[in-house]
């Protein structure tokens, strides 16, 4: 295995985290907050 192939190893491995983080918080924000919020356009207002 030369450079470039660990290379290429790792960047899967943290495009794989990346995506588990990804869908773990989206998964977080649509338990948080319901969908007439999300889908609010109110800048600012909480």
């Amino acid at each position: 295995m030369d450079l470039w192939d660990v290379l290429s190893q790792a960047a899967w491995v943290v495009s794989a985290a990346l995506l588990i983080w990804i869908v773990k918080d989206a998964i977080s924000v649509s338990q948080q907050y319901d969908e007439e919020f999300l889908m609010s356009s109110r800048e600012g207002d909480e």
